[in-house]
């Protein structure tokens, strides 16, 4: 971020992201996951713990959460190809939007 080191930092915001999750809405989810995936942040169970729980509140998700979450899936399939992100299932309803 920026040309500097935050690793300390990122893990931080990982924990506490990991710790509230299940509070969180699903704007809150998307804008975490996009924060993270333009960050380049390379952690993939922080992605795979916002997918899951977006999968299961994908209902609720709007036009611009779909839309955040599309490029996250897309950030995941290139930097993780062999792992299998929660919302790869639902890139295409996420194209969509």
């Amino acid at each position: 971020t920026a040309g500097v080191a935050a690793e300390a930092l990122f893990e931080a915001i990982a924990s506490e992201a990991q710790r509230r999750i299940v509070d969180f809405n699903p704007q809150d989810i998307a804008n975490m996951a996009w924060a993270f995936a333009c960050a380049g942040w390379d952690r993939s169970r922080v992605f795979l713990e916002l997918g899951a729980v977006a999968a299961e509140r994908l209902v609720d998700l709007n036009e611009k959460e779909k839309s955040q979450l599309y490029l996250v899936v897309l950030y995941f399939q290139i930097e993780w190809p062999d792992l299998n992100f929660p919302l790869s299932s639902h890139l295409e309803s996420f194209k969509a939007a």
